[in-house]
């Protein structure tokens, strides 16, 4: 398997933890105390950083900058938390959630062109 592919795909399962640590709480816990919340997102925090780490250790390794990472990690972002907000939070799909991808793709094309 391609090292970029297999980066990519721990930035995936990362942000899936990420958007869960950050959201989850308001789904699961919104009549827990603060402090059970904080714990529940600490929690699934560390297994966010245990994929994220090694993701960007992966695309530093295969000569990615550092924009490059980011950029790359906010796009799959968006493709997380977008599903996560409409399924799981049962919010309406917006156009204003391609316009936005659509200028992170803009974003993309930036940080790449020079390669």
């Amino acid at each position: 398997m391609n090292v970029t592919y297999l980066a990519l795909g721990f930035l995936i399962i990362s942000n899936c933890f990420m958007t869960l640590a950050w959201y989850g709480h308001l789904k699961f816990l919104h009549h827990a105390p603060l402090w059970q919340a904080i714990l529940f997102g600490w929690c699934i925090a560390l297994l966010e950083y245990s994929f994220m780490i090694p993701a960007t250790r992966l695309l530093a390794a295969q000569g990615w900058s550092m924009g490059q990472m980011k950029i790359s990690q906010e796009v799959v972002t968006l493709l997380v938390f977008v599903p996560f907000m409409i399924f799981l939070f049962k919010q309406p799909f917006k156009l204003d959630y391609l316009w936005a991808g659509v200028c992170l793709l803009g974003c993309v094309y930036f940080v790449f062109r020079s390669q």
